[in-house]
């Protein structure tokens, strides 16, 4: 009986990290900034530039980018869509709502692993903490 604790803890601990943390990952990168992106690049007039561009499993190389007049946006599902400025711009709206709908993922994500750490801390049996507010600077 001993054992049931610890190896229900190592399960949960396993599940936080093999499956909600990356969820979590993937759900706060999809929440990129287009618009301040697009407006930044008008602003500033830059038709050309260099950047970092994740090829798969956070692994990132330079790049160059020679015309920023028509880009690609990620529409979901591994999907691209070549865009100008100004059809991003009006794409923008429909992503909003996307956006939206991956803050309330992550919302959701980090309460299940609050409510997992709880799991593990009644399983334990270690004593709750007292809350303390935390100030913000």
């Amino acid at each position: 009986m001993d054992r049931y604790p610890s190896e229900e803890v190592r399960k949960c601990e396993e599940f936080i990290d093999c499956k909600m943390k990356p969820s979590l990952v993937r759900a706060t990168v999809e929440r990129s900034d287009l618009r301040k992106n697009i407006e930044n690049l008008q602003k500033n007039s830059i038709t050309n530039l260099r950047t970092m561009v994740n090829i798969g499993s956070e692994v990132y190389m330079q790049a160059e980018v020679s015309d920023t007049q028509r880009i690609f946006v990620d529409i979901g599902y591994g999907f691209h869509v070549e865009f100008t400025w100004d059809e991003a711009l009006n794409y923008i709206p429909l992503r909003e709502e996307q956006i939206e709908e991956c803050t309330c993922r992550i919302v959701r994500i980090k309460a299940d692993i609050k409510r997992i750490h709880e799991g593990i801390r009644q399983l334990l049996q270690i004593p709750q903490e007292p809350y303390v507010e935390e100030r913000v600077f």
